[in-house]
C-alpha cells in the first residue's frame, strides 16, 4: 500500500495551523504570507510583549523566527515538518508598532530545509513606505526536518 501525500498547504490553512497553537494565540501572530519557499509572520507589538526598556522582548523575535522559519521550510517539505535547531543574532532593538518575520528556504533536501528569516521592526507611520518604515532587529538561520 503506498501513502498519499499530504494535501499542499496555502495562506489559510498555514493561518489554521498557527492558530491551532496556544502561544501563537497568545502573541496574536498572524501568516501574511505563505508559498514557494517563504513565509512571512506578523506580531503587533503590544505592551505585554515588551521587556523593561519599551523594546519587543528578546523571546518574543526568537518566536518569530522559529515560527517563520518552520512555516516556510513546510512549503518545500510539506507540512509534517518541526525545528531541529536555529540560531538568531539581534542587530538592533525592536521598536516599532509591529514585528514583521520573512523567511526563505535557502536549500531543501529529502528530509531538511535549511532558512533564513529577517526580522524587521516597523512603525507604520502615516505616509512611509513598507520599505522606509523598517529597520532590520534581528538575523535568523534554521534547520527543519521532515517528520513525515
Amino acid at each position: 500500500m503506498t501513502e498519499t501525500p499530504p494535501e499542499p498547504i496555502d495562506l489559510a490553512r498555514a493561518q489554521k495551523v498557527l492558530d491551532a497553537q496556544p502561544f501563537s494565540r497568545l502573541v496574536r501572530a498572524r501568516i501574511t504570507r505563505f508559498g514557494e519557499g517563504a513565509a512571512t509572520l506578523e506580531i503587533g507589538a503590544r505592551e505585554e510583549l515588551r521587556q523593561q526598556n519599551g523594546f519587543l522582548h528578546g523571546g518574543v523575535l526568537a518566536y518569530a523566527a522559529d515560527n517563520s522559519i518552520t512555516f516556510a521550510a513546510g512549503t518545500t517539505l510539506g507540512p509534517a515538518v518541526l525545528t531541529s535547531g536555529f540560531s538568531i543574532q539581534y542587530v538592533r532593538p525592536a521598536t516599532g508598532a509591529r514585528l514583521v518575520a520573512h523567511a526563505v528556504v535557502v536549500h531543501t533536501g529529502r528530509r531538511q530545509a535549511v532558512v533564513r528569516c529577517e526580522l524587521f521592526s516597523v512603525t507604520d507611520e502615516a505616509g512611509a513606505s513598507e520599505e522606509d518604515g523598517r529597520t532590520l532587529c534581528a538575523i535568523a538561520q534554521g534547520t527543519v526536518l521532515s517528520t513525515a
